[in-house]
């Protein structure tokens, strides 16, 4: 059936928000050109937003032509502000940034768990108000409109809550409900860090050109995410992609359904890398897992096309080189490859990505080795990438879902 005319309206203001969204101010001249609408409905709709409060004019075009210059219109960027934070078990970090995402301010803290559930949420809640009062949100039309949590843990798909698992702090989920009392114009929403990573990874990163693809988070903890043809899978109880808790081969014992330590993460996990790499006489003086594979990867090249090897960073040629770093990488790129190879099996992805604080550090040293091993254990194609927004992942996905949810209310029709 034909779209009525209130529908065909909302259906053009929608793909001209969204154009000004992603190409900047344009002209009506320009919105016309690319929307196909004829000039006198893009008239009509630059009316209407402009009416709305939505767009306004923002300067006049360069175009060398006679008359006078067409008048430039964008998203009025400050009629909504937004924060994302990236909670972690011991801190939390805060960006707060304008409708068209543009960062105006940024922070972060440590949490300290042992003074208690109230005090976390507290010291929590304080550095967003913080950050809000700095760009300028804290009050008046200026207020946060939408409050995006990436955390770690289950996300009930029924409920959009972290649901209360093992190992998972408790003022965790108890940051949404304290964040929409201290903000309650706010909508406040929370979404698992992994699912977050790879969207940002999806949006601005490692796979901009990939509509399938699973994201493998390696940190202090492990993780994946699925994404189907541009769809993020969550499952039945949101926990597609618990692959901490995967069975697999030299690990001391089996997981729980309390406790990963005997799955996938016990080979993959932060503590786990530390420990394979003093194994290899390496990691004194108490470096991260992320500074020792970065390291290791400065010293180990990689095989790409036509099977030339290349080192991992021009600074290799600088540094007198480790021998150990090489055969440390090798038995990373061995583990990893275990769960890469399962949910491969499963998923036949395409594109697997290596995000969290490992996978850039490894870089494409570790990428090409994890995508050597899966040749061999699968008859599936699957290109390794490793991700490019490491740690800031989290962040960045959760602004633009947050910004999302703004947009599907600011934009939505008026009698919707």
């Amino acid at each position: 059936m034909p779209a009525s005319p209130s529908t065909a309206r909302a259906i053009n203001d929608r793909l001209a928000l969204s154009l000004l969204q992603q190409e900047g101010p344009l002209t009506a001249g320009q919105l016309k050109q690319l929307t196909g609408l004829s000039r006198p409905t893009v008239a009509d709709l630059v009316e209407r937003l402009t009416a709305s409060g939505l767009i306004t004019v923002v300067g006049e075009s360069g175009e060398q032509r006679r008359g006078p210059n067409a008048r430039l219109y964008g998203i009025v960027a400050d009629r909504a502000y937004l924060a994302a934070l990236d909670v972690r078990t011991e801190s939390v970090s805060v960006l707060v940034s304008d409708l068209v995402g543009r960062v105006l301010a940024e922070g972060s803290a440590p949490v300290v768990p042992e003074e208690g559930e109230a005090a976390a949420v507290e010291q929590a809640g304080e550095l967003v108000e913080r950050a809000a009062k700095e760009a300028g949100a804290s009050g008046g039309a200026g207020r946060l409109h939408t409050v995006g949590i990436g955390a770690p843990g289950l996300v009930d798909p029924a409920t959009g809550e972290l649901r209360d698992s093992a190992g998972l702090p408790a003022w965790h989920r108890r940051l949404v409900a304290a964040l929409q009392e201290r903000f309650p114009q706010a909508r406040v929403g929370v979404e698992n860090e992994t699912n977050l990573a790879a969207l940002a990874e999806q949006r601005e990163g490692a796979a901009r050109d990939r509509d399938t693809f699973v994201l493998l988070w390696l940190g202090n903890s492990c993780g994946a995410a699925v994404v189907l043809d541009g769809s993020l899978r969550r499952g039945a109880s949101g926990g597609t992609g618990e692959i901490g808790f995967l069975p697999v081969p030299g690990t001391a014992g089996l997981p729980t359904a309390t406790d990963c330590s005997g799955g996938y993460h016990s080979l993959v996990g932060a503590a786990a890398i530390v420990e394979l790499a003093r194994e290899f006489g390496l990691g004194a003086g108490g470096s991260t897992a992320a500074n020792l594979v970065a390291e290791a990867a400065m010293d180990a090249p990689h095989r790409g096309a036509g099977n030339c090897a290349t080192s991992h960073d021009g600074a290799a040629a600088t540094r007198r080189p480790n021998p150990a770093h090489p055969l440390f990488l090798d038995a990373l790129a061995d583990r990893i490859a275990l769960g890469v190879a399962a949910v491969v099996a499963v998923l036949d992805p395409g594109c697997v990505v290596l995000g969290g604080e490992i996978g850039p550090a490894g870089g494409a040293a570790l990428a090409a080795r994890v995508e050597a091993r899966l040749r061999r254990m699968s008859p599936l194609a699957t290109e390794v990438r490793a991700g490019t927004l490491g740690g800031a992942a989290v962040l960045r996905g959760a602004l633009l879902t947050a910004r999302e949810r703004a947009q599907d209310e600011l934009f939505a029709a008026p009698d919707r």
